[in-house]
């Protein structure tokens, strides 16, 4: 039987239920899984269900590019440009409190399919190969950028807990200013 919180009324008074209930606040849960009834994945999942209070995170499509805008590694690297967009998306997980843990789904756009090879070598070093993100690869004809061999864009689910203290580190600066600030 699964039972739904319908807002703060459906919370009890119970001092077990407000501890179970707090748990929960800083618990998300992503169960990864491979039905028998669906074809055997070659290096990703077929279905990630995420439960549990968190937030959502979508990462857009990110090239091979260092954070200077030139594409990594000499012109035609697919294992550089891949492992760079892994890295940009690592940068963007980080800025917001989250890893490669909380990724549930990817999205690969290729030029030449035949670096699938090189892309699960890259792919296996950044993610859980136990339970990897659901994942789509897709060969396009041509990228936004001139040169561009791959693009992955991503899906997470972080907890609260870690977004409140991805947020904490963020904010406690300016807000150590504001309070000398307000002393002087």
């Amino acid at each position: 039987m699964s039972m739904r919180l319908a807002g703060p009324d459906a919370i009890s008074s119970n001092p077990k239920n407000e501890t179970r209930n707090r748990r929960r606040e800083n618990h998300v849960s992503n169960r990864f899984s491979n039905p028998k009834t669906m074809p055997a994945p070659r290096g990703y999942t077929q279905v990630v269900e995420s439960a549990g209070p968190g937030r959502t995170v979508y990462l857009s499509g990110q090239l091979g590019m260092t954070p200077g805008g030139a594409f990594a590694g000499p012109p035609g690297d697919f294992r550089a440009q891949a492992t760079q967009c892994f890295e940009n998306l690592k940068a963007g997980l980080t800025s917001v409190g989250g890893g490669f843990e909380h990724v549930v789904k990817v999205t690969n756009f290729f030029i030449d399919m035949s670096h699938l090879p090189v892309f699960f070598e890259v792919r296996d070093a950044f993610v859980n190969t136990k339970a990897p993100p659901a994942s789509t690869a897709i060969q396009v004809g041509r990228l936004a950028r001139d040169g561009a061999l791959f693009e992955i864009e991503a899906v997470a689910v972080i907890p609260d807990r870690a977004a409140k203290v991805a947020g904490a580190k963020r904010t406690s600066k300016p807000a150590k200013k504001a309070t000398r600030a307000k002393r002087r």
